[in-house]
């Protein structure tokens, strides 16, 4: 009898902000919906992009990783915009030396090759937009929020996500696992 193979994901590794960050994020992200429209998600730094696998070798792959990396700071350096739907208005993330490793480990564990160096960043606005309306999304960012680039936190949790990308309504998103980092 031929065994069958499991079925494999996509799935994407997240930074997690802290409970008390989270709400205002939220609300920041709620606030641009609004008025430029694009799916719900949670704010999320990605530390491993989307890659294939299965279950259970996506969560023992997490697992290790989350071993391997300690908490961090992650300070926000300013409001940007980006080139496509899951770049569009987003906070850049100071690429620390502890940013980028915890992501280099975490890539590694995972056998995850980046076709491009990281550039660590919290999602606001998933959406195709003009680059008019980008401009505009990027703007009202700041006044929605006018100390967000200021705005430093802990990074104390992981998740595994569950993320297909070709799912633009993110509605079969969803996370399948979490750890907390030991302190640093």
């Amino acid at each position: 009898m031929a065994s069958s193979t499991p079925e494999k994901h996509v799935f994407s590794v997240w930074a997690l902000p802290p409970d008390d960050v989270v709400p205002r994020l939220k609300k920041l992200m709620e606030g641009l919906r609004a008025e430029f429209n694009g799916p719900y998600f949670d704010p999320h730094i990605t530390v491993v992009g989307a890659i294939s696998l299965t279950h259970e070798d996506a969560l023992n792959k997490f697992r290790s990783a989350s071993r391997a990396v300690k908490a961090y700071e992650a300070k926000v350096e300013g409001v940007a915009t980006g080139t496509f739907f899951y770049q569009c208005v987003f906070l850049l993330i100071n690429p620390t030396p502890q940013v980028v490793e915890t992501s280099a480990s975490c890539c590694g564990h995972f056998g995850y090759n980046s076709s491009t160096p990281y550039m660590p960043h919290l999602s606001l606005l998933y959406a195709d937009l003009t680059d008019e309306d980008k401009k505009k999304a990027q703007e009202k960012t700041s006044i929605l929020d006018e100390s967000i680039a200021g705005l430093s936190f802990p990074v104390t949790r992981l998740a595994l996500y569950k993320t297909d990308t070709e799912d633009k309504t993110l509605k079969s998103w969803e996370k399948i696992a979490e750890c907390t980092l030991q302190p640093n």
